[in-house]
């Protein structure tokens, strides 16, 4: 008979349940962007985690590495499942393709796998999207809608990201606009924020007709995600409070600068900052260093969005940071028991 000796602990959460319930909290939100953008974005997500687990089998058995060990351990589904949260959700088949082949074999295995990437692999593969594919990037945003003239099935949004040239443009301009963030920018630019926000996108006040309903369900599921101690408050909190401090800082200037509920809820701010920013690996670890290191990505989407060429700039913001993550780590590392300051 086995006799188990104290202590009785229970042992740490493993990966794959670490991966799969961030992938949990991210349903609520995936669930309506497709009720108000479409169904695109599942295309997105099944084009993205097919691609990346096949990416990822390849690397591994040219690593001679476990194959099955590390598919089901859920990084590479949840890397290509947060790119294909952030893509536009008619884009070219190609775009996620091309976005996980990028994300897995170059920021994930290129520096060796899980746990050695100094970058975000879902960030990275966004990036290389929008640097080398900006009008794709740029123009399939999904119509919400409360906008369109009709409902549209899931084979038009099919024949859209299919078809490619060969689909008819009367098509696409019926599915298709700009991001809430991107119509602000562009026409506050040529007129008033009082004209802008005569806009249909903006008419109902300040609600923008599905996205600040996606962002506040992020909310929802990156507050559980901390209730759960999958990821800790200090990240998401000082992203948030330092995009809001700016915002409000200039918000007296509306005909020049976005207002604090367009940065917070038009955009993929709870997307960063909740499953994105909280990357374990390539952020910050100490709590200090998470406050200075949220708060740079804060204000780097602050930055970039009002002054850069980029509406929604958290792609950028976080793989800046990224860079800062060792330095911050080096600087605010917590003193260990019995040790004196020099």
């Amino acid at each position: 008979m086995l006799v188990a000796s104290s202590p009785h602990t229970i042992g740490p959460v493993s990966v794959q349940q670490v991966m799969f319930r961030v992938w949990l909290a991210t349903l609520p939100g995936f669930a309506a962007l497709i009720w108000f953008f479409g169904w695109g974005y599942l295309i997105n997500a099944l084009l993205a985690v097919s691609t990346a687990l096949v990416a990822e089998a390849i690397i591994l058995r040219l690593r001679r590495r476990p194959i099955l060990f590390f598919l089901t351990d859920g990084s590479a589904v949840l890397t290509a499942w947060l790119l294909a949260l952030a893509l536009p959700p008619l884009a070219p088949w190609w775009i996620p393709v091309i976005g996980a082949l990028a994300a897995i074999v170059f920021a994930k295995h290129l520096y060796g796998g899980l746990g050695n990437n100094p970058f975000n692999p879902a960030m990275v593969g966004y990036a290389v999207l929008l640097v080398s594919f900006p009008v794709e990037m740029t123009t399939r945003w999904g119509m919400p809608a409360a906008l369109a003239s009709e409902a549209h099935s899931l084979a038009e949004a099919a024949q859209v990201i299919f078809a490619g040239l060969r689909v008819e443009q009367t098509l696409v301009d019926g599915m298709t606009m700009a991001t809430p963030l991107d119509v602000y920018k562009t026409e506050t630019a040529l007129t008033s924020a009082a004209v802008v926000r005569e806009d249909p996108l903006f008419s109902a006040g300040w609600r923008l007709y599905g996205w600040e309903w996606v962002s506040l369900l992020y909310l929802l599921g990156g507050v559980v995600l901390i209730w759960q101690r999958v990821i800790s408050w200090h990240t998401p909190v000082a992203v948030l409070a330092s995009l809001a401090l700016l915002a409000l800082v200039f918000s007296w200037a509306g005909d020049q600068y976005m207002p604090i509920d367009l940065h917070l809820l038009g955009g993929a701010t709870m997307l960063g900052a909740f499953f994105i920013a909280t990357d374990p690996v390539s952020s910050a670890t100490s709590n200090r260093g998470k406050l200075i290191y949220g708060a740079g990505i804060g204000v780097l989407i602050y930055v970039i969005r009002t002054w850069g060429n980029y509406p929604d700039a958290v792609a950028f913001a976080v793989l800046l940071m990224n860079f800062a993550a060792p330095l911050i780590d080096h600087y605010t590392r917590p003193r260990a028991y019995g040790e004196q300051r020099t």
